[in-house]
Formats: structure tokens, sequence, C-alpha cells
């Protein structure tokens, strides 16, 4: 994640009910369970929404319809001590399959072979300050658009 340059990421939140779609990570430096929406890098020469459909596809199997831009956040940080630095572009968007709203949690892959844990989370879990929603600006954002 230590890296000398910035990295220009997107992902999607999928609104429904007051509650966001997100994985559950762990910093062991920190000693931190924190939470983030699905995404990933914007690969040369391709737009941030096909980013978007591209990693929901990769990651859940899943169709997506009514992509929406939200904003953008930039994003300076540490993660297990490694210092990283993005430019998030942050969408919403539906699931084509309604199942996917059904479930509290299920199990999403990355390019890597990662397993990563998705959970629905109500946005007030994170205005309470119950655990950190990354990145940094993005719960701003969301409560800014729902206003």
């Amino acid at each position: 994640m230590s890296q000398s340059h910035i990295r220009p990421i997107a992902i999607c939140v999928f609104r429904h009910q007051n509650r966001i779609l997100v994985f559950e990570g762990y910093d062991s430096v920190k000693n931190e369970v924190f939470y983030r929406p699905l995404g990933g890098g914007i690969e040369f020469g391709e737009h941030s929404s096909e980013t978007i459909q591209r990693e929901i596809k990769e990651e859940l199997g899943a169709e997506i319809c009514d992509l929406s831009f939200l904003g953008s956040v930039e994003n300076i940080f540490f993660l297990n001590n490694k210092r990283g630095h993005e430019l998030v572009q942050v969408y919403d968007a539906s699931f084509v399959n309604p199942e996917f709203y059904g479930y509290s949690s299920f199990e999403a892959i990355e390019a890597n072979g990662l397993k990563l844990k998705v959970v629905w989370k109500d946005v007030k879990f994170f205005e309470a300050g119950k655990a950190p929603l990354y990145p940094t600006g993005l719960l701003a954002l969301l409560t800014a658009k729902s206003r």
C-alpha cells in the first residue's frame, strides 16, 4: 500500500433503507475494525463508472444499474503502518438482482483471491462513531447528499 504516487480509485456505496454496503477490514497496527465500500483501482483509459461495474462484477459476480456519481474525496491514510494516498470517485448504484438487499452479510473475493466479509451497515452506526468508515470524508459526503 505504501506508494510514492496517488492512486485513483472508484467505490460504490449501494444505499438501501438508510444502510450502505461495506466490507469489514482490520488494521492490525491500530487494532481497529473499519468499514469501506467495495470498489478498486481505475485502470488507464477506463472511466471511473466502468471501474465500478467491473469491480462489482469481479468481486460479487453481480450486475448493477442506476449508477450515479456522488462526489470525490481525497484520502491520505496509514493502513497497517503503510502510507497511502487516493483520489476517490464515489458512486451509488442498484443491484439488478434484488436478492443482494436481503442478505445481512455475504462474501466478496478480491482479484488477488482475498475474501472480504461484506455487510449492510446503517449510516447511523458510523454517525455514532461506533467504527470508522473509510475513506475519510465519505461519511460527510453521504450525509450531505441525504439532506
